[in-house]
């Protein structure tokens, strides 16, 4: 029993209940209205009976436009109604335009010949609506798409349609994405009646709560996947169609889409009719990994840096030279230093070599630019590429990162990273064997005195 009670309220809707007592309450208004301009007309009161008859009205259509609309998407025969879409075209537009024309000269003159062209005319019309439904029902969809996709680049995808059918084939198919709306919505708001109101300046008096119809903007909601349609001209029963779509993603981010449409306007192209195909798809796009003048530009540099670092950390020998002032004694060669009669220094390679740990500062939001940003998020991943090719051992640190070595969790933080104000990741950043390539925005004077040793900074400024 208390599972049942559970299950009611969560499929409880509120709104539509408010709506549904608002309509009867409008209406009982109406009612009592209507009853009271009769009595006024039999009393004779014209003026009254105007007002409340005009009330009576208005009240009736202010409760059909605003209730009786919100509600019947809510009832049973809305999945009826949802499961196709239609859209007139030109050509259905100016059939029936003839249509009405001939039906007017048939009505005009009593032609019998006439009433027989706008029947066939009309029969024209049922059976295209007829063999469109025919053609979309029973075919099926799938949606193949590759599990790595880089914004700039070319992916290819394909999308199958099936006819599950046994002897009726499919002509003029179309795969399109769905129709994006974009329009508000009308919502009630709570609100609060003042009077007198603020604006007056005046201490209020009164204070009701109180409804408000207001205008809400749909929510942000990712772009789509598809963008364009994809035609089949014919789909035998039993068979499976295939078409290889090259899709190009210009930003990287989140690219979502929960429904596709199957859309024909065989046989007499009067109307597109669009059979919705429920199916979610997500992919993440990671960011551009493709060389750059930057890169190529910063990149010797920073292996430079980074094989600096790495000499004199291990016990296999990398090579004998010539003995620097800067230099430590406990590594001069004295074999080498004797037949020579100059010093001469060992330089060893160190145990964990290539090990390369890549920090991405997230800046806070107005700091640097958006363009500057961006690079800065593809520069970042054009290196942790590069540096993987080069089989690198390596890590990554970032606020909200939790991925430690995976490159591709990497890739995806930074498809979705959005300037933040959360805590600089190197105030709390663990010093280690590492050679650190970080990414910052900070002010140069405000990092940690410990990181300069073992890093490579590459600071985020607009230019």
């Amino acid at each position: 029993m208390r599972e049942r009670f559970r299950l009611l309220f969560t499929t409880f809707e509120r709104e539509a209940w408010v709506r549904f007592f608002l309509a009867l309450f409008g209406l009982a208004l109406a009612f009592a209205s209507a009853l009271l301009s009769t009595a006024a007309r039999e009393s004779g009161n014209l003026l009254a009976t105007a007002v409340l008859a005009s009330s009576a009205l208005l009240l009736a259509a202010f409760v059909g436009l605003v209730t009786v609309p919100y509600l019947a998407r809510r009832v049973a025969f809305r999945r009826v109604r949802d499961v196709l879409d239609y859209d007139v075209t030109k050509e259905g537009l100016v059939y029936l335009a003839l249509t009405f024309v001939i039906s007017i000269a048939a009505l005009n003159t009593g032609n019998n010949l006439l009433f027989i062209v706008v029947s066939a005319m009309l029969a024209a019309i049922l059976v295209s609506g007829i063999s469109s439904a025919l053609v979309l029902r029973g075919l099926e969809l799938e949606v193949s798409l590759p599990n790595q996709i880089f914004a700039g680049r070319l992916v290819s995808t394909r999308l199958s349609v099936r006819n599950a059918r046994k002897f009726l084939p499919s002509f003029s198919v179309s795969v399109v994405p769905p129709k994006v709306v974009s329009k508000k919505k009308w919502q009630f708001r709570r609100t609060e009646f003042v009077y007198p109101s603020r604006r007056s300046g005046k201490k209020p008096i009164v204070r009701w709560p109180d409804l408000s119809m207001q205008r809400q903007a749909p929510e942000d909601t990712p772009p789509g996947i598809y963008r364009e349609k994809v035609y089949f001209p014919y789909i035998a029963a039993g068979d499976t169609g295939h078409a290889d779509v090259d899709l190009h993603f210009e930003k990287r981010g989140r690219y979502a889409q929960d429904h596709f449409g199957l859309a024909t306007r065989f046989p007499f192209s009067f109307l597109t009719k669009t059979r919705r195909v429920p199916m979610e798809r997500e992919v993440i796009v990671f960011p551009s990994v493709e060389p750059t003048d930057e890169l190529f530009e910063i990149l010797p540099l920073i292996t430079g840096e980074f094989e600096s670092y790495l000499r004199g950390r291990g016990y296999d020998l990398y090579r004998i030279r010539e003995y620097q002032p800067e230099d430590s004694a406990r590594h001069v060669d004295w074999k080498s230093t004797a037949k020579s009669g100059s010093l001469k220094l060992r330089e060893f390679t160190r145990e964990d070599e290539r090990r390369l740990r890549i920090v991405f500062d997230n800046p806070a939001p107005a700091i640097v630019g958006e363009a500057t940003y961006e690079d800065a998020v593809a520069l970042a991943a054009s290196l942790a590429w590069h540096f993987a090719d080069e089989n690198a051992e390596l890590s990554f640190a970032a606020a909200g990162f939790n991925g430690a070595g995976d490159l591709f969790q990497f890739l995806e933080y930074l498809a979705l990273v959005q300037p933040s104000t959360g805590k600089s990741v190197l105030d709390t950043l663990e010093v280690r064997e590492d050679y650190n390539l970080v990414f910052t925005a900070r002010p140069r004077g405000s990092i940690p005195t410990a990181l300069w040793q073992s890093s490579y900074f590459l600071f985020i400024e607009d230019k």
